[in-house]
């Protein structure tokens, strides 16, 4: 037998869905005193984003207690990453999917749910932020016509759920331990669903949540913000999967910001990440230089940029919201230059004190 013929090396599956998970993790940045910050590239799940996790967790569960029945309808509010998970599992399943959508969202995720079968029903989005209430009410009025099966993200706890696995990578991937994980909070689904069963596994992580500039997650003034999949506008009601126990600290960050970071990781890198993953780095550059030598620090990459190439990657969208500023991008860029020199002179003078 021909052993490279052999199907025992083949490492194919059945379904889009089992490729979810097992994501890569890259070093962005290291300190003299040993410190790294890494990120972990949820991105590279299906659908690109970290949400088609918890998409699957939340459609096996109702299937598993009744509630969604063999060739039944789906119905989720949605700025468009849980949504292109929702498709991807209903069509695998067979199920009817119709997601509730406003003109905040970025158009490929839009895009991306309609051709994954998805049905879209557009809100009006009476301000320049996400209609977030306004989708709700949208939701309730489809599920009280037609009886379909509504996730709810905010409150599923089948969101939280669905991260076990990111937790076991993290830990299973990093064997030194993660001393800080930093991410975006939105739903709460991804950071406190992470954290909680890292900690249940015996991690003592701390955790930071970031949030846009204007969202009331964290209790601040209302405001508009830019970044899409996170935060949370005037009027919406905070669901319980954002447990504030499992926050250690909440920061705020600007569009502005946020938007420069990911830039400056696509041109490091190679790498095209989210507005709100961008915001995530941004904070732990700044946190890195603070933290117990040898820490490990990790963000959660929650979804590809390759979505934002039309806002958050071009100059004119930006400028046209007076969102682009060199003078950040060259801030960001000098704090990784300084990063890199403290290794350097750490290097050097472990190479002297060795030759004393």
């Amino acid at each position: 037998m021909n052993i490279l013929n052999s199907k025992a090396f083949e490492k194919v599956v059945a379904f889009g869905s089992d490729l979810i998970g097992n994501t890569p993790m890259i070093e962005f940045a290291r300190t003299g005193s040993g410190s790294r910050l890494i990120l972990k590239l949820e991105q590279f799940n299906p659908t690109g984003s970290c949400k088609v996790r918890m998409a699957r967790e939340m459609i096996l569960a109702a299937e598993r207690d009744g509630r969604l029945k063999p060739g039944g309808h789906i119905v989720e509010p949605t700025s468009g990453n849980t949504g292109t998970g929702l498709a991807l599992v209903a069509l695998e399943r067979g199920y009817r999917f119709t997601a509730i959508v406003d003109g905040h969202a970025s158009r490929d995720k839009l895009r991306a749910m309609k051709a994954l079968g998805a049905e879209l029903v557009f809100v009006d989005s009476k301000t320049d932020g996400p209609s977030t209430v306004a989708r709700r009410k949208m939701a309730e009025e489809i599920v009280a016509q037609t009886g379909a099966f509504w996730p709810d993200q905010h409150y599923n706890p089948n969101n939280n759920r669905g991260y076990a696995g990111l937790a076991a990578e993290l830990l299973r991937d990093l064997p030194n331990g993660v001393d800080y994980l930093v991410g975006a909070v939105g739903t709460g689904g991804t950071l406190c669903g992470t954290v909680r069963e890292m900690r249940r596994l015996g991690s003592k992580v701390v955790s930071i949540g970031v949030e846009p500039t204007g969202s009331i997650i964290f209790g601040g003034k209302p405001g508009k913000y830019w970044q899409s999949g996170a935060g949370a506008p005037a009027g919406f009601t905070v669901g319980p999967n954002v447990d504030h126990d499992l926050i250690d600290e909440g920061l705020t960050v600007d569009d502005a910001d946020a938007f420069s970071a990911a830039r400056v990781i696509a041109k490091r890198t190679g790498l095209l990440v989210g507005g709100t993953a961008g915001a995530a780095v941004h904070v732990a550059l700044k946190r890195l230089a603070l933290v117990e030598p040898g820490s490990t620090m990790v963000v959660l990459i929650c979804d590809a940029g390759e979505k934002y190439l039309d806002s958050v990657y071009d100059d004119d969208w930006l400028r046209e919201r007076s969102l682009l500023d060199v003078r950040i991008d060259n801030r960001i860029s000098g704090l990784l230059e300084a990063y890199r020199d403290s290794v350097a002179l750490a290097a050097s003078e472990t190479a002297m004190m060795g030759a004393r």
